[in-house]
């Protein structure tokens, strides 16, 4: 057929096949077959679809989260390995600062004590930080497949991203609770203990959701771990256990109020400390001294935990807004 249609042929034939089609009965007969049929039938309507996704926005939720479950709970070298971490570090920190949660004899006792909550809040909370990016920037990849597919749409997908995360922080906070409390020991009250694995979980949840923040503004996760290494480094210097906020010069204090890490060792310590009337070697009480070097009050406390946990909810909605606003595809 392709011979015998070719412009060689034709030539040799001296016909026009395309010409002798357009002025044949047939042509016009296609012409009206193809304009009666694109006339919608009389009562019809356009095709209409209600929503983008096939699905409500609660199913699509449902469906992400449990896709994350899944893909976490198929991923031991970043679940598994997380909880072994956390453990070795609990047991290293304790056995580090053993028992120096009981002493309160010298101003001394009270910086090794907050030293104990620095250290874990430096060391556990950035490792959870870049521990995620990656798992976050593998999982962006395939939610941009899917999103394009009309699967679900950004938001029920970080959804999925951000939930998944607080039942394994939470067993991860009361690991490390557990194990650290009992072996610095801290004062066992109800409410002590309470504050303290509250304001350790609510540091380790927004560690975690910066983390999955830098991935999401960024093209991958190499990038997010450059940038997000120079923010801790200024949230160490500003954290106030470096340099008690009471001693940072005034035109930097407005740092050390938007510093998350500031406000975690804030609550710990005047939760732990705040209310202890003990004296001092210097003859002031605990609570004196807590008060007026570090500018930390017991009674401020529920103020603080309201403030950890915004940091918490704004780095997440912030994942949140990135991952439908921003497209790091390249093709």
């Amino acid at each position: 057929m392709l011979e015998v249609t070719s412009e060689a042929q034709e030539a040799a034939l001296g016909v026009n096949f395309a010409e002798v089609y357009t002025n044949s009965e047939l042509y016009k007969r296609n012409k009206e077959l193809i304009n009666a049929n694109s006339q919608p039938t009389p009562g019809s309507f356009d095709i209409y679809f209600r929503t983008q996704y096939s699905q409500s926005f609660w199913t699509q939720c449902m469906a992400c989260l449990w896709k994350q479950h899944w893909s976490y709970w198929r991923n031991p070298p970043y679940s598994a390995v997380r909880f072994l971490f956390t453990t070795f570090i609990a047991l290293m920190f304790g056995t580090i600062f053993w028992d120096m949660g009981s002493k309160r004899e010298k101003q001394q006792d009270l910086f090794n004590a907050m030293g104990s909550m620095y250290a874990a809040v430096t060391f556990i909370g950035v490792q959870n930080a870049a521990s995620v990016q990656p798992v976050v920037s593998i999982e962006r990849t395939v939610f941009y497949r899917e999103r394009a597919a009309g699967m679900y749409s950004a938001f029920p997908y970080a959804f999925g991203q951000i939930m998944i995360e607080i039942p394994y922080i939470f067993v991860q906070t009361i690991v490390y609770g557990l194990i650290v409390y009992a072996m610095i020991g801290f004062e066992w009250t109800i409410i002590k203990f309470f504050w303290y694995l509250f304001f350790m979980y609510f540091t380790l949840l927004y560690f975690t959701f910066y983390g999955m923040m830098t991935v999401a503004v960024t093209p991958n996760h190499n990038i997010a771990a450059i940038i997000s290494s120079a923010f801790y480094a200024l949230w160490n210097l500003f954290s106030g256990f470096i340099v008690p906020r009471t001693r940072i010069p005034i035109w930097w204090r407005w740092y050390y109020y938007i510093c998350p890490v500031a406000w975690t060792l804030y609550g710990l310590v005047a939760s732990q400390f705040g209310d202890i009337s003990d004296k001092l070697e210097s003859g002031e009480t605990v609570s004196e001294f807590v008060s007026s070097y570090f500018g930390f009050e017991h009674d401020f406390v529920g103020y603080v935990a309201i403030i950890i946990v915004g940091f918490t909810v704004l780095f997440g909605f912030i994942f949140a807004y990135s991952i439908k606003a921003f497209n790091f595809q390249t093709r």
